[in-house]
């Protein structure tokens, strides 16, 4: 029993999951998100569930010998869960990207960790959107864990995400809980260093990302983002750099089941615009290249920056509601779904080997500030136009007198 607002370290996450490595069956499921809090399963009304939501989760709960659902664990605990269940038994680790069951296999002579990386939620934007695509994780948990028990293969499941997707509003812990999550995401976003090409001596091309994912043809999706900026299991060496033109080349091996080579390629120019008088650096293009044959080509908006700056945005894709588009300029293109969160990158005039002052994809006057200023403008006009038809009024310049006679004012005046 865990009284309320009580945060599950890193200590305590070890021991509550002693269990699991001490029962005779070992094998493990870890799915794993990139954002998730309690308040996503409990904040819905009943219509929406209804529609939306098969309630997996709630059918596994119940259906489990024994379970266990912590409302809020530190990000540090989760962040480092996958390292600490490989070190704590001699695991046989299997990846699922693919997210094709149908040809697991699973050899229950010896403990089996299997890992599963869902399809990241983008949250913000649509919710319904997001309840829908949270929906699809459930399906794929299910999918999953009725063919091990169709199987007969005991297991153990474990469900978390990287990161929390809610806030608590309580009034009194709001104010520091939210310094808190600011510092916590701040060093989350420090986990691991961006993605350089150097040439001789000096770095070129800078490229940093929280999440950079794909799918093809709606159905085959993609994680890149370990292999690109923790593991560094890609090759860079395409990678042209020069003054003028800037090419980031990111090749993959067998980056998932039927896909054998995957190349990723941001052209970037530097170019000098007499309108604003310097140069500025533009991303023109993103290209991606399926086994050396299938060629996609994406035209991109709003990714620009003056080019002694890095550019950074928060959500960058091929979907409408991102800040900044990824638009499909021929037919292969469109096969191909990008998600990239918390992008920066940087192709000209690097100093000091880190990236330069970013410019932001997010102007400085967004929509609720230009609807502000038009209000604002809109009762100042009112109110000058009331002040001056006040000023225009006039008093007579002559009164009636009781006692004399009547005051004759004549139609001249």
């Amino acid at each position: 029993a865990l009284h309320e607002g009580h945060v599950v370290s890193a200590e305590e996450l070890t021991v509550l999951l002693q269990p699991v490595f001490t029962q005779n069956s070992r094998n493990l499921i870890l799915f794993l998100q990139d954002t998730l809090s309690i308040g996503d399963f409990t904040y819905l009304s009943e219509s929406y569930v209804n529609k939306l939501f098969i309630n997996l989760l709630q059918e596994i709960l119940q259906s489990s010998p024994s379970s266990l659902v912590l409302p809020a664990v530190d990000c540090k605990a989760t962040k480092y869960l996958l390292s600490f269940l490989q070190e704590s038994g001699d695991w046989k680790l299997t990846n699922i990207t693919n997210l094709d069951v149908s040809q697991l296999e699973v050899n229950t002579s010896k403990p089996n960790l299997l890992v599963v990386q869902l399809p990241p939620l983008v949250s913000g934007l649509n919710e319904i959107s997001t309840l829908e695509a949270t929906a699809e994780n459930e399906k794929i948990i299910g999918r999953l864990t009725t063919d091990l028990r169709e199987r007969g293969i005991h297991f153990s499941v474990i469900y978390t995400a990287v990161r929390p997707s809610r806030i608590s509003r309580r009034t009194d812990v709001v104010g520091e809980l939210r310094r808190q999550l600011m510092a916590t995401e701040e060093e989350d976003s420090l986990s691991y260093p961006p993605l350089n090409v150097t040439t001789g001596n000096d770095i070129c091309i800078l490229f940093y990302a929280s999440n950079f994912s794909l799918k093809a043809n709606s159905s085959v999706f993609i994680d890149l983002t370990n292999a690109t900026f923790v593991t560094q299991n890609v090759d860079i060496s395409s990678s042209e750099c020069s003054d003028i033109n800037t090419t980031l080349s990111l090749k993959y091996t067998k980056p998932v089941n039927g896909i054998s080579s995957l190349e990723i390629r941001f052209l970037m120019m530097n170019k000098f615009y007499g309108g604003s008088a310097r140069n500025w650096s533009t991303l023109d293009s993103v290209e991606i290249v399926q086994d050396g044959e299938k060629f996609a080509k994406f035209n991109v908006s709003v990714i620009s920056a003056p080019a002694e700056y890095s550019f950074h945005c928060q959500l960058v894709g091929t979907s409408n509601l991102y800040p900044a588009r990824l638009i499909p300029s021929n037919n292969e293109a469109k096969n191909w779904d990008v998600f990239i969160s918390r992008l920066q990158i940087q192709g000209f005039n690097i100093e000091n080997n880190q990236f330069s002052y970013a410019s932001d994809c997010t102007g400085f006057f967004t929509p609720g500030i230009w609807m502000g200023l038009v209000t604002s403008i809109i009762l100042l006009w009112i109110l000058a136009y009331g002040i001056h038809m006040i000023m225009q009024l006039t008093t007579n310049s002559r009164f009636d007198d009781p006692k004399g006679p009547a005051l004759s004012v004549p139609q001249t005046e």
